[in-house]
């Protein structure tokens, strides 16, 4: 990755990406309270689906805290909650994979997902995220990367609250992929006020937007091979899944 200066304009980032990443994370919180709302969820799951939800909100919560901190100036505070944040970050990259196995095994992958799709998709797209947060925490320096890149890696979390607010089933059998082309708009917002503000947009949008297309279509190309396969066979070994086709759909649930 270049990080060569660029030749722009010193502008302050800090209210743009405060308002950004907060429109985020309430768009994200919206899709699990509409569903919650509409009684499509509860909190009848097992206790690693708690424990998942505490961690990705908790993650939430202090993206938000650490935008709020830059714009109101408070640097400081933002630098210290950084350590809490890489720390969590490893919480997620455990428990993400735990609880995408956990679905899978007790047939709860949502019916408009291929369970082999679905098992590989997950942890792709946190190996994205964490490509995108930890480049992001290396050029903390260079602030202009380091924001643009944290926006990117938050994008990566979004799918399971953003795809709430979607049609998801229609969108099958393309639903995990339309669903984070839609999710595009939010770096593009990104592209669009760099360039009208800095002449030219930043090169991290296209990293991050470049994260995310790679991502989606190697858990694709994964998820339907034989390595893919495999992977769904011994996940599911043993259990009450075990020797059933892992890219057929599950049924709906009862209306």
């Amino acid at each position: 990755m270049t990080t060569a200066t660029l030749n722009v304009p010193v502008v302050d980032d800090s209210r743009f990406f405060r308002n950004l990443i907060t429109a985020m994370a309430v768009i994200l919180v919206a899709g699990f309270v509409v569903q919650l709302a509409m009684g499509r969820s509860s909190f009848g799951a097992p206790l690693i689906v708690h424990l998942h939800a505490v961690a990705f909100m908790g993650w939430v919560s202090i993206m938000l805290a650490q935008v709020w901190l830059v714009a109101g100036g408070n640097v400081a505070g933002h630098r210290k909650l950084g350590y809490l944040a890489v720390a969590w970050s490893i919480g997620l990259l455990i428990l993400g994979p735990l609880v995408t196995i956990a679905a899978v095994q007790t047939a709860r992958t949502p019916f408009f997902f291929q369970p082999q799709h679905f098992l590989i998709a997950n942890p792709v797209g946190l190996l994205g995220f964490a490509g995108l947060f930890f480049a992001a925490v290396a050029l903390r320096r260079q602030t202009d990367w380091h924001a643009r890149l944290h926006v990117g890696a938050f994008v990566m979390l979004m799918g399971p609250g953003f795809g709430r607010l979607l049609p998801m089933p229609f969108l099958t059998p393309y639903a995990f992929e339309i669903a984070v082309l839609i999710a595009l708009i939010f770096p593009v917002i990104g592209i669009v006020r760099d360039w009208r503000v800095l002449g030219r947009p930043h090169p991290a949008w296209f990293w991050g937007i470049g994260v995310m297309l790679v991502t989606t279509v190697l858990a694709r190309a994964v998820g339907f091979s034989p390595i893919g396969e495999a992977i769904y066979a011994a996940v599911t070994a043993g259990g009450s899944l075990a020797g059933t086709d892992g890219l057929a759909f599950p049924p709906p649930p009862p209306m």
